[in-house]
């Protein structure tokens, strides 16, 4: 699909390819060349609604007017789509949105996630999509709605997701990815559709549901699927890690092979016939934004400081579930807090304490993904937080694991720009895309010095919140 009213050049190296990422603050949208090079960028924020506690809502025209104005500022070319995961977006007949979206970030729908295991049963419910019911999830909303609006809900005629709003305003398509799908809770990921059978139980109509393709078909992902891609990881043995506002790891698996107890996500990847797993701290480069925010300093005094201290802070640790927890974990009222303080720690030990806590809770994702069978021979560094050198080193020794920078930093929108390529005919599939276009620049091994003092760090960390969760008032 090429920018509304635009065609494409109609040679491969007169295509320009357009990312255009629904974010959460923002939309965020990118130019590259055939070869993956960098042509333009534009962003455009828009406002989160908490209309009341544990509340996350948007309008979204925002995005799409967001949408429109970064487009209006970049070259046409052919757009691909990437975007917040999760997020309900529900039309009436005509296609006007009938309420605000409920977002990937609201927590309202506890007793829907437990009433959905209870109506299909759990383990039948990770059977069929990889996942157990939880409050980010799609399906729930849908429940909450039936239940707490069914004066919206009574007039549903389509059900989208937010960079699939954005698309059916641009095009008039209804249509989804299996990536993206795969996180509503109503598809059979291994059958890579929508699961009837879930459906069905949930009394759902499949007529609401749209079409779901492959990825490089309608040139779309969700953000953690796209981002992946455009750091290359599409076959197993490379992970990806994303130190961004909440902490991902992400492999390809060898075939679908869910988590039986669902700790960690399972999904179907970007790339046609291959499944992905990921593990996903909701506070990484969170928490050191909390930190630098109450310590009222910058990240590189913080840094700096941090790099003086030696590996294990003299036995300070940091639970890093400022807001709570996903993996390993699904508990929304886990809570932080930072064990062994003594007279000699100023702030850059509370500094290296969050990042080395925060390299401990990726450290649980991996030890999963490899119960699955995951071997990782290297990951793929990217996120905010992956701009630290200390940091970067840090998380390399406490996961045993080189970890690469890619030359382009455009995340998600980077790997949405390839899937436009890969529609167009501009490249094969997305194995060409990623050879053309993605490029290691740095290359950051284990530091062997360290790596004795992070397996002791590790195993007192492992018992933090078992822990932490006992001293929990009991109203939490």
């Amino acid at each position: 699909m090429s920018s509304p009213g635009l065609g494409s050049e109609g040679t491969e190296r007169g295509v320009t390819l357009i990312g255009l990422d629904v974010g959460t603050s923002g939309v965020k949208a990118i130019a590259i060349s055939h070869d993956g090079e960098l042509i333009a960028s534009a962003t455009e924020e828009y406002q989160l609604s908490t209309p009341r506690p544990g509340w996350a809502e948007q309008d979204p025209d925002d995005w799409w007017r967001a949408a429109k104005a970064c487009l209006a500022r970049l070259p046409e070319g052919e757009i691909g789509f990437s975007g917040q995961m999760h997020g309900l977006v529900v039309l009436d007949g005509a296609g006007a949105v009938l309420r605000p979206a409920i977002l990937w970030n609201d927590q309202r729908t506890e007793a829907e996630c437990a009433e959905i295991e209870a109506l299909v049963g759990l383990n039948r419910l990770i059977e069929l999509t990889g996942n157990r019911a939880l409050t980010g999830f799609t399906a729930p909303k849908l429940l909450w709605l039936r239940k707490h609006e069914p004066e919206n809900y009574e007039r549903i005629h389509h059900v989208l997701l937010p960079k699939d709003y954005v698309r059916f305003r641009l095009t008039g398509e209804h249509a989804i990815d299996v990536a993206d799908a795969s996180g509503t809770l109503l598809f059979d990921v291994a059958g890579r559709c929508w699961s009837r059978e879930i459906c069905d139980i949930l009394e759902i109509p499949l007529a609401w549901l749209p079409e779901a393709y492959e990825s490089t078909a309608i040139a779309g992902a969700g953000d953690q699927a796209a981002a992946a891609l455009g750091v290359g990881i599409v076959e197993p043995g490379l992970v990806s890690v994303v130190l961004g506002t909440s902490g991902v790891v992400f492999a390809v698996l060898p075939r679908y092979h869910p988590d039986e107890h669902a700790r960690v996500h399972v999904f179907c990847h970007a790339a046609p016939g291959r499944w992905h797993a990921m593990g996903v701290m909701l506070s990484a480069a969170g928490s050191l934004s909390w930190l630098r925010g109450v310590l009222d300093t910058d990240h590189a005094t913080l840094d700096a400081e941090a790099e003086r201290w030696e590996p294990g802070v003299e036995d300070l640790l940091f639970a890093p579930y400022l807001a709570g927890e996903r993996t390993p974990y699904a508990d929304a009222s886990a809570r932080g807090a930072f064990t062994g303080l003594s007279i000699r720690h100023d702030r850059g030990a509370l500094g290296r304490a969050v990042l080395e806590g925060v390299a401990y809770g990726l450290r649980d994702s991996l030890e999963l993904l490899s119960e699955l069978g995951v071997h990782a021979r290297a990951g793929r560094i990217s996120g905010g937080g992956a701009r630290s050198e200390l940091w970067t080193r840090i998380v390399a020794s406490v996961l045993g694991v080189p970890l690469e920078r890619t030359e382009s930093e455009e995340g998600s929108a980077f790997g949405a720009a390839l899937l436009a390529g890969v529609r167009a005919g501009v490249f094969a599939d997305v194995e060409e895309a990623i050879a053309r276009c993605v490029r290691v620049r740095s290359i950051i091994e284990p530091d062997a010095k360290w790596q004795a003092s992070y397996e002791a760090g590790y195993a007192r960390y492992r018992q933090l919140y078992p822990t932490l969760r006992a001293l929990q008032a009991p109203s939490e």
